[in-house]
């Protein structure tokens, strides 16, 4: 199954699940007000999400003349791709790492750490960054704002079940009104919005993967998501783990969790699958 599919029918399954969590709470006018406070907790993230991320981390444009190798790659890109050349600036931290960021192609900005460009050889660098355009090319910050979207609408909801629930908003009366029911959905649902959204969050790095080695060599990407991964491990990145399914390797090595709960795919797999996409070509 492709990463698009994929992420297709995850979306689906978030919109059912919000769907019957709606209709156990008794009609659209609570599906309507849980969505509608969801959408005002997101889209202005996403509206903005360039801004707060990039002052969060005290970003500091990087001048072509500072980094020409990078300007360079990212241009050249930016071109192969039909996409507008991003805004380049630089974190000022020793960790290795890098993200994208940016509402659409138009507004999009690619963000390196100091430690990465110390890091990584020319050719691996240039890996890493194909990557983060392969993210504004695959419209994944939209993405991932439409997945926080509907999982916040879904723990919206959920809480308001399980207040009703609990404090005997449900009568055996009431058509669907079984009260036990009522709370075990209202239990269960956040934690399978969470699996989803964190799927979701997966499979768009397998994708911006994919999307990368089309823009560069895939062996070279392979190589600095090894390097990276090895070197955020003893050098974590300092910052907010709300950002974590920003970067390109979890910044955060400390908070390894579960794979299910996971943002990023096992390395080893990213990896695995780049080294066959070269052995394709």
């Amino acid at each position: 199954m492709t990463s698009q599919l994929k992420t297709l029918l995850l979306l689906g399954l978030l919109t059912g699940l919000l769907m019957s969590l709606g209709g156990a709470m008794g009609g659209r006018a609570g599906l309507f007000l849980a969505f509608g406070f969801a959408m005002l907790m997101n889209v202005g993230s996403y509206w903005y999400s360039d801004k707060i991320v990039l002052r969060m981390y005290k970003a500091q444009p990087l001048s072509p003349g500072d980094a020409p190798h990078i300007h360079r790659v990212v241009g050249e890109m930016a071109q192969a791709a039909g996409i507008p050349k991003p805004r380049i600036v630089l974190i000022p931290q020793d960790a290795p790492n890098a993200f994208a960021t940016g509402r659409n192609p138009q507004h999009a900005v690619v963000a390196v750490t100091r430690g990465i460009v110390n890091i990584l050889d020319p050719d691996e660098l240039r890996g890493v960054l194909a990557h983060e355009l392969g993210h504004i090319v695959n419209r994944d910050i939209l993405i991932q704002t439409i997945a926080a979207v509907l999982a916040g609408a879904i723990v919206f909801i959920a809480n308001m079940l399980q207040f009703t629930a609990i404090f005997g908003g449900f009568s055996r009366d009431d058509e669907g009104g079984n009260p036990l029911a009522a709370l075990a959905m209202a239990l269960l649902a956040p934690i399978a919005a969470t699996l989803i959204q964190m799927a979701i969050s997966r499979s768009r790095e397998y994708l911006a993967d994919a999307t990368g080695a089309r823009l560069s060599n895939p062996n070279d990407l392979a190589d600095a998501l090894s390097k990276l991964d090895a070197a955020s491990q003893r050098i974590p990145l300092q910052g907010n783990p709300v950002t974590e399914n920003l970067f390109i390797v979890n910044p955060f090595s400390g908070r390894r969790a579960a794979s299910l709960f996971a943002t990023h795919p096992p390395i080893e797999d990213r990896i695995a699958r780049l080294r066959a996409m070269a052995q394709g070509r």
